[in-house]
């Protein structure tokens, strides 16, 4: 059965919406954001990096009226503190449960990446949780532990066998979901329930609920001519159980094409962890070549995602 096509006709701004500082905590790299409207303003936090330091992520904040133009905070919100997260804090994704808002976040300490979670009442001042599992049996690459990053469903689920819980997609040589009741505390399921195509598949936004189902946007990595190249694609899951996967895209929603996306900190790689919709249209945020922030718009009809 040939699946439906997921994409909103997303179009990408030609240039950055996000660049490095010329000096700085963000004065290397600037990129894979989250992105959030809150109090009429759009809320980035992105990973940033520093030209004079081995740090591989700090989060800094910037504010937009519309989602294109970013005036930077001048400080980083987070920064590494602790031992599971001496090297980075990295790559952050952003929900709001209730009154709070939750951040899973890569705790980076030079050897294992681990999934962590931050909560915050204002997106400028955070407390940490510290890593989502204690202990993750799965390898990746011989290392225990390494869980990654997580994508959380904002609502709970309302049937199917984690009814009354929420949901999250998580890792990055598989993808796997883990449930909670309240958000913090987490579960994992033993089995992946996304497997990569190529050579690896990690969450992109967080997932959202439709009428066919939950529709998780997610960053896979190809080999092209031995080059690794990172695309965004899309898939659905049941909506009484999350883990059961109804189709996935064949053609990417996005791939690197312009030459801030093919040239950067690492070549050809667009990775996406921010989907928002305001005012009947589709925000896409994605990192661009490890170096940029870029955005793709959604100016197409909106329709349902659903398997025919």
């Amino acid at each position: 059965m040939k699946p439906a096509d997921p994409r909103f006709f997303f179009r990408k701004l030609p240039s950055p919406v996000l660049s490095p500082s010329k000096e700085g905590f963000d004065s290397k790299n600037t990129y894979n954001p989250a992105v959030l409207w809150h109090r009429g303003k759009f809320v980035m936090l992105y990973r940033a990096e520093s030209k004079e330091e081995a740090i591989t992520g700090r989060i800094g904040l910037a504010l937009s009226e519309d989602g294109i133009n970013f005036v930077k905070h001048p400080e980083p919100v987070l920064e590494p503190e602790y031992e599971w997260e001496k090297v980075g804090v990295e790559d952050p994704r952003v929900v709001r449960v209730g009154r709070t808002y939750h951040m899973t976040y890569t705790g980076y300490d030079g050897k294992v990446a681990r999934l962590c979670i931050a909560t915050s009442k204002n997106l400028l001042s955070w407390k940490k949780r510290g890593p989502v599992f204690e202990e993750f049996p799965f390898e990746r690459d011989g290392k225990v532990n390494w869980t990654k990053s997580g994508a959380v469903l904002v609502e709970k689920m309302k049937s199917g066998p984690f009814r009354g819980r929420y949901v999250m997609y998580f890792g990055d040589s598989n993808i796997w979901l883990a449930h909670s009741r309240d958000a913090l505390y987490w579960d994992y399921e033993p089995e992946p329930v996304l497997r990569p195509r190529g050579h690896l598949v990690e969450p992109g936004p967080p997932p959202r609920i439709n009428p066919g189902g939950v529709l998780l946007i997610h960053n896979e990595a190809f080999w092209r001519k031995k080059e690794l190249v990172y695309t965004v694609q899309a898939a659905l899951f049941d909506r009484d159980d999350p883990r059961k996967v109804l189709w996935r895209t064949e053609i990417p929603l996005l791939k690197p094409e312009l030459e801030w996306e093919k040239r950067g900190w690492v070549n050809n790689v667009v990775f996406a962890e921010s989907l928002i919709e305001k005012d009947g249209k589709m925000y896409l945020y994605y990192g661009g070549a490890d170096r940029y922030v870029g955005l793709a718009i959604g100016m197409g009809e909106k329709r349902e995602v659903r398997p025919e």
